[in-house]
């Protein structure tokens, strides 16, 4: 438990003072940024230029692949290289020491404990340092390979550049070639679209007079065939007023006998009722006076 206590702080010390960090007033590495940062602003100017002028094709995205993967292979490659390189990690023998091994036991023993007991606390001490320290020159770099592998990153930047300049220009000779076929192309397509339209036109036209004059003969025939159904609604009409007219007359005629005929029926009635009475009468009046 003693030595997980007093590991972490020593390690935390050892990379306080040992971290290397990049120096901001060494010109190498002021460069190498700035370089990296107008290699990527031309070839992003470069591509906004040519996409601008020219329509995406095939050949443009084969382009835009093309430098995606060698920007891919050069950060990889820069990685390996910054992590390949071994550093020259000094033996623990020849290593300085951070603290006065001496003046560290007798603080010990002054602080109650024998002479053993500080002893084996400052080996202890020691081997936690030790440790410590190979841990951190394992994962160090030296500023010489720094140097080296920067310079070539910068090596196969540069060459990478070549190698896209070459494509830009063969594939930009491509793209001029292509845009001069289609320049031609399009202007064949424009004469026949207009050859098409002036047909089109011209066919248009002729259909709509015809249509225009098929219209008025149906509208004249339409008018014809109104006007002879016109005059034999009339004329069914006058046929049905005379119908009328005919079937009036025989109602009234039929109504004028029955009338007559009514009468001589009611007088005929009349007649029998009256007759019946009177001999009603003279049969009470006889047995009257034979009773009485």
């Amino acid at each position: 438990m003693a030595l997980k206590q007093c590991r972490s702080p020593f390690r935390s010390i050892g990379f306080k003072r040992l971290e290397r960090r990049p120096d901001p007033a060494s010109p190498q590495e002021k460069g190498v940024p700035s370089r990296l940062t107008t290699i990527g602003t031309a070839a992003a100017f470069q591509f906004s230029a040519s996409s601008s002028s020219f329509e995406p094709s095939l050949r443009w995205r084969r382009l835009s692949a093309l430098r995606n993967i060698s920007l891919r292979k050069i950060n990889a490659s820069a990685q390996t290289l910054q992590y390949d390189l071994k550093p020259d990690v000094p033996q623990a023998g020849g290593r300085k020491l951070l603290f006065d091994t001496h003046a560290v036991v007798r603080l010990l023993e002054e602080n109650g404990l024998s002479t053993q007991q500080a002893e084996v606390l400052v080996q202890v001490l020691l081997r936690t340092t030790s440790s410590n320290m190979e841990i951190i020159y394992s994962d160090m770099v030296t500023k010489v390979q720094q140097e080296i592998s920067l310079l070539q990153v910068m090596s196969k930047i540069a060459a990478v550049k070549k190698d896209m300049v070459i494509l830009e220009k063969s594939e930009f000779s491509t793209l001029l070639a292509e845009n001069e076929k289609l320049k031609v192309q399009l202007a064949q397509l424009k004469v026949q679209l207009a050859d098409v339209m002036s047909k089109l036109r011209s066919d248009n036209i002729l259909d709509i007079n015809m249509e225009k004059s098929r219209a008025k003969e149906l509208k004249a025939q339409h008018e014809k065939k109104l006007l002879e159904t016109r005059t034999e609604i009339l004329e069914m009409t006058a046929e049905q007023d005379r119908h009328l007219t005919h079937t009036n007359m025989k109602i009234d005629t039929e109504v004028a006998g029955l009338k007559t005929m009514l009468e001589a029926h009611k007088l005929d009635t009349i007649k029998y009722l009256a007759g019946s009475v009177f001999t009603c009468l003279t049969v009470v009046l006889g047995f009257y006076r034979i009773w009485m």
